[in-house]
C-alpha cells in the first residue's frame, strides 16, 4: 500500500498499518524531504503527487493508495495508472466537499448536529468519486469549533481502521450493498468560501463556528481570514 498526505492522521494510519502485518510500500508529501516519523518507511518528498507516478506505480504491490489529510489533487498521471486512490474525507459527501476545516465552519453555521467522515475513491473531480463507506458524529449545540474537529479527525481514523482489512483482503472492495449513498454534485467549500467567512461575523454562532483554540497554529489560512 501506498500512502499521500501529511500530519498525524497520516502517520497514525501508516503506523496501524505496519502494526497490522500489513505492507508499507512508500509514502509520499509535501517537501521537505524529511521522514522523522517512520524512517524504516521508504518516503518521497513531492509538491504534485502527479509528478511522481511513474515511481508510485513501480514502488506499488498492491495497486492501493490511500490518501489522509492530503491537499494535492490526483490527476490523469495517477489516475490513468492503474492505481486504486481511496481517500478519507472529513466531511459527508456529497454534501460538503472541499477543504474539510472550512467545510465544517459552515457546516456549524447551519446548524448541523452531525458530520462524518467519509471513504470514497478518487476520481477526476474533487471529492466526488463512489462513496465506499461513511461514520457520522454528533456536533453539540453549544461545542467550539477545534472540539468538533478533534472528535472529527478520531472518527476519520477510526473509519481508516474499519475500512483498512477489507481493502487488504480486496483491493477492489466497493463498500458492500450497505454502503453509503453515491458522491454527486452537492456542496463544495474551497478558498472562495474561506475568503467570504468574515461576512458571517454577525451569525448567532459564529464565534462557536470559529473558535480554533489551540488549533489556530495548525490551521494557518483559516486564522489568517478570521483575524
Amino acid at each position: 500500500m501506498i500512502f499521500v498526505g501529511e500530519g498525524a492522521l497520516l502517520w497514525r494510519a501508516v503506523r496501524h498499518t505496519l502494526d497490522s502485518g500489513l505492507p508499507v510500500d512508500l509514502v509520499c508529501g509535501p517537501p521537505p524531504a524529511v521522514n522523522a516519523a517512520r524512517p524504516d518507511v521508504p518516503f518521497r518528498a513531492a509538491a504534485d503527487v502527479n509528478s511522481v507516478a511513474a515511481e508510485l506505480v513501480a514502488a506499488s504491490t498492491d495497486g492501493v493508495v490511500w490518501s489522509l489529510n492530503n491537499r494535492m489533487i490526483f490527476r490523469a498521471p495517477v489516475l490513468s495508472s492503474g492505481l486504486r486512490v481511496l481517500n478519507v474525507h472529513h466531511g459527508p459527501l456529497p454534501a460538503y466537499r472541499g477543504l474539510p476545516e472550512v467545510a465544517l465552519v459552515y457546516a456549524m453555521l447551519r446548524g448541523e448536529r452531525e458530520f462524518a467522515a467519509t471513504l470514497h475513491q478518487v476520481d477526476a473531480g474533487i471529492d466526488t468519486g463512489p462513496v465506499l463507506a461513511a461514520d457520522r458524529y454528533p456536533i453539540g449545540p453549544d461545542e467550539p469549533f477545534h472540539t468538533v474537529l478533534r472528535r472529527g479527525l478520531q472518527i476519520c481514523h477510526g473509519l481508516f481502521e474499519r475500512c483498512l482489512p477489507l481493502v487488504a483482503a480486496d483491493p477492489a472492495w466497493n463498500g458492500g450493498p450497505d454502503r453509503p449513498g453515491g458522491a454527486g454534485p452537492g456542496g463544495y467549500f474551497g478558498r472562495r468560501e474561506l475568503a467570504r467567512l468574515p461576512r458571517y461575523r454577525d451569525h448567532p454562532d459564529f464565534g462557536r463556528a470559529t473558535d480554533l483554540g489551540f488549533l489556530a497554529g495548525y490551521l494557518p489560512e483559516l486564522a489568517a481570514v478570521l483575524g
